[in-house]
């Protein structure tokens, strides 16, 4: 990414979840995480990730995890609902007949894109770790939603046409395992569509220029973010997971959420500039397939 980076190798517990390597170049240190890069399939990960506990205590409303999305007042949940619609759009970029088709989202938070795919004509099921965000899915919106692992939920082998990760492949400790994992529950045919920030977005690349000088870079997001993918490496282990990619999208992360708000602005001096510096790269990136928001859809061959 245009800066000398610093060789190490890893023990066991952190090769890479692509491609099995050892070695890693060193990216960037964020609150205490080491974002790393692979030398042999250029994922990034965290080096140094939380334990098993740590990443479960993060997914609470006592840990303050998605509590904007328990208040149908609060302006968060009317922008989520704008996300659940982005969602819907690219969905339908692969589905052109949505009604009965039996769809799974797992990770599904409050069950915003769940009530706007029901709109459609989906019958949906959702699988959400919060206990929180999923009791308000199934009391608000009457959504069938399961509390905790999606193992757990009983669902059948190839019971589902479509199932969905909207932002949560980058939150899982063994990512690859769990894309295998999903795929039986998928019908031969079966569609998967998963959208994850992408590290090669304009403006990811370009702010990472000067990242280790400022100490600043607002893209990756340890610890929930254990790992940025591309639309490279998510291909690959999408592919690894013996599904066959049939399309890549690219959008933008919201303005307010990348570079802050007049109100952020008025707390620190930094903010302002830095919008003013990078925010027209991440506007322009997908104009140039270099959006800092990826979508990737991929079938089960069958």
């Amino acid at each position: 990414m245009g800066q000398e980076l610093r060789i190490e190798t890893v023990g066991a517990t952190t090769a890479c979840n692509l491609c099995g390597s050892h070695e890693r170049e060193h990216l960037f240190r964020k609150f205490g995480y080491d974002l790393v890069r692979c030398r042999g399939c250029e994922l990034v990960f965290v080096g140094n990730p939380p334990s098993a506990a740590e990443v479960t205590g993060f997914y609470t409303a006592e840990a303050d995890y998605h509590r904007e999305l328990l208040d149908p007042a609060d302006p968060a949940f009317t922008r989520m609902r704008g996300i659940a619609q982005q969602h819907i759009s690219f969905l339908r970029r692969s589905i052109f007949q949505p009604k009965g088709l039996k769809l799974l989202d797992i990770g599904c938070s409050s069950g915003l894109f769940l009530d706007e795919a029901r709109k459609e004509g989906f019958d949906v099921y959702g699988a959400e770790l919060s206990p929180d965000t999923a009791a308000f899915a199934r009391q608000h919106f009457g959504l069938n939603v399961h509390p905790g692992d999606w193992r757990d939920a009983g669902y059948t082998d190839g019971s589902f046409d479509v199932i969905t990760l909207f932002d949560v492949i980058e939150h899982l400790t063994d990512p690859q395992a769990e894309l295998v994992a999903i795929k039986r529950l998928l019908k031969p045919g079966g569609l998967l569509l998963q959208s994850t920030p992408n590290i090669d977005g304009l403006f990811p690349r370009l702010s990472y220029l000067l990242a280790n000088r400022l100490d600043y870079w607002p893209h990756p997001e340890p610890p929930h973010h254990l790992y940025q993918f591309s639309t490279k490496t998510l291909s690959a282990m999408t592919e690894n997971a013996g599904y066959q990619v049939t399309r890549a999208d690219q959008t933008r992360i919201h303005l307010g959420y990348s570079f802050g708000t007049p109100a952020n602005w008025k707390i620190s001096r930094k903010l302002l500039p830095y919008a003013v510096l990078f925010a027209p790269t991440s506007i322009v990136g997908p104009w140039i397939g270099k959006g800092d928001w990826l979508y990737l859809a991929a079938r089960v061959p069958g």
